[in-house]
């Protein structure tokens, strides 16, 4: 009966029913007032087609449908209806479709968003501002800050952002904060930019809470408040504003303003990550290579990674390929870790090319890395970078892309070498051996000592074979050793093979062998062959006090089958005689290889 009526009353009235129905939209009661308003929308009214439009956008009392939508905001939008121009504005900034026709047919694709059309978003946008809407002007300021660089005026952004602000529209105190703070160089601007962004938090704007935490945090324009600003990255995590997520689970990850809580701090990292956030991602992966109170999962680390690497993150990507580089969690593919090298390096990371460009020199990769590791670093060396001239320097010195030219290596590495410790180590070389440069084993041994002492272990092994052989300078078999000590207990193969043969005897240092053969058991125990044959040699001997003919032997023959043709006169005497011979004290020669 009541409907009955009402549509009486309609057809009787229909000013009345109209301004009814106008202030049923308002209200939010699309639904009920969308018969009237189509009704009027197909007789021309310019209000009824924007709330038609609309009704259509958001699906409610009709299906949703976009391009159904487009045709009727088009009309109010080209009929002078400022909401309608906003809210065209709006569309074509966040995504529409580009196949706008004659008549606003197919002007959106149905559910379905394109890329942003600037140019049609500032084409309503302007309109609508200069009629009085505060979201548009909001949106005008936006697209002069972060529109097209033909677009771009931050002046005429800030006073739109300003007449915004000026009408209670949360964005544009959003909008007007963030101008404010670009180019902020006192705290009354930074306090005026905090007061505009509480006033977008105030207004629960999502991404204004978030923001507002971020300058609590930093005391921006206002005290630094730790707990104040997690409890707004809280909030605007509850909102869905995934860098809220990320730092809500960071501060709960690691006590900031909150109680400690890993485990739901990780929780929410998660799902900042699997919302897109690749820092979060990062940080997830970060997580599982440290493990904590578990041994780390690498194969869990690298799936984070490996989202964060696709979502732009650099250092993410280099840690994955470092992942791939030492078969951690994944299988061990070269290639696959100089892909991620290059993805990194492509993006800036310096590190990630250095990485790529020693992955290169071992054969892995693409040929054109080798050109484009070069490249980067003569861009970057030419700028001035002293670590890029070192790598670039290498590229000359092992024709990485480049035509082999020991002359141009050796000035860049000099170059390098005034701040970087590798470089001190190459150019030493370079000298000592004269390549690209007059031989000069004196300056290079002060090079080499240079990078040696600065803790480089494979100039601390050279500069000790230096001063064993007394090449570019004086015999000091005690400083050898000291040096070649240094690299052994950094694990360096070679030096500790040249420890055990420094202390067997017949140097110029105290001798000990039975310390002499704790060094071949090191070396030998990683497969070095003249370590093996010492440690043959003295476990058949004796020479440490120590016999066992049976693995002597086994020693000798490994020795032997790596190449080493001296074991075959130990095996033939072993073969010989039923006891060991007697110790020689021949000393042995040292070269840490």
């Amino acid at each position: 009966m009541k409907r009955l009526l009402k549509r009486v009353r309609g057809a009787l009235f229909p000013a009345a029913a109209l301004r009814a129905a106008f202030q049923a939209a308002a209200a939010g009661r699309l639904h009920e007032a969308f018969p009237v308003l189509s009704k009027a929308a197909r007789k021309g009214d310019t209000r009824a087609q924007f709330w038609v439009g609309k009704s259509y956008l958001e699906g409610r009392g009709v299906p949703h449908s976009r391009s159904t939508a487009a045709q009727w905001l088009h009309r109010a939008a080209d009929a002078g209806d400022v909401e309608a121009q906003s809210v065209l504005a709006a569309l074509y900034l966040t995504g529409a479709s580009k196949s706008e026709q004659q008549g606003g047919a197919s002007v959106f694709a149905d559910d379905a968003a394109s890329e942003p059309d600037f140019d049609k978003a500032l084409r309503w946008a302007l309109p609508a501002a200069e009629g009085g809407s505060a979201d548009a002007q909001a949106l005008l300021g936006y697209l002069m800050t972060s529109g097209p660089e033909p677009m771009q005026d931050p002046v005429q952004a800030r006073a739109w952002y300003e007449k915004s602000a000026a009408q209670g529209c949360p964005q544009g105190s959003m909008g007007l904060a963030l101008s404010l703070l670009r180019d902020a160089k006192d705290d009354e601007v930074r306090g005026k930019a905090a007061t505009e962004m509480t006033k977008a938090a105030e207004a629960n704007l999502p991404l204004g809470i978030y923001l507002l935490g971020t300058m609590t945090e930093a005391a921006i324009g206002l005290p630094q408040d730790m707990t104040a600003a997690a409890r707004l990255y809280e909030r605007s995590a509850a909102l869905g504003v995934r860098q809220g997520m990320a730092r809500w689970g960071l501060a709960q990850l690691e006590g900031r303003g909150v109680v400690k809580d890993p485990q739901k701090g990780e929780s929410w990292l998660r799902r900042a990550a699997l919302a897109g956030d690749a820092e979060a991602a990062a940080l997830v992966g970060d997580l599982y290579t440290r493990g904590g109170d578990l041994p780390p999962n690498y194969a869990e680390a690298a799936t984070w990674y490996i989202r964060a690497a696709e979502n732009g993150h650099s250092v993410a990507a280099r840690a994955l390929a470092m992942l791939y580089l030492t078969g951690a969690g994944v299988a061990r593919d070269p290639d696959e870790a100089a892909k991620w090298f290059r993805v990194s390096g492509e993006r800036g990371d310096a590190e990630a090319r250095g990485n790529l460009a020693q992955l290169v020199l071992k054969g892995a990769g693409r040929p054109e890395d080798r050109i484009r590791t070069r490249e980067w670093f003569e861009e970057a060396a030419a700028n001035g970078d002293l670590v890029a001239a070192f790598n670039f320097g290498v590229c000359l010195a092992e024709g990485v892309g480049v035509e082999r030219d020991d002359r141009r290596a050796a000035e860049w590495l000099r170059r390098a070498a005034d701040g970087v410790v590798n470089a001190q180590f190459w150019y030493g070389r370079l000298l000592t051996e004269g390549r690209g440069v007059d031989a000069n084993p004196i300056e290079g041994r002060h090079w080499i000592q240079r990078a040696a002492e600065a803790g480089m272990v494979d100039a601390q092994v050279a500069l000790a074979e230096m001063m064993v052989n007394g090449r570019g300078g004086p015999k000091d078999h005690e400083g050898a050793r000291k040096f070649f000590l240094a690299a052994a207990e950094k694990e360096h193969t070679g030096a500790q093979f040249a420890m055990g043969a420094l202390l067997g005897g017949g140097h110029d240092v105290p001798p000990d062998r039975v310390e002499a053969q704790k060094w071949f058991e090191r070396a030998a125990a990683k497969g070095h062959t003249f370590a093996m044959l010492m440690l043959g040699r003295y476990l058949v001997r004796s020479l440490a006090g120590e016999q066992d003919l049976v693995r002597g032997r086994a020693l000798l023959q490994a020795a032997q089958q790596a190449g080493a043709t001296e074991a075959a006169q130990d095996l033939a005497m072993l073969d010989r005689v039923s006891v060991p011979v007697q110790p020689h004290t021949e000393p042995q020669p040292i070269a840490a290889v």
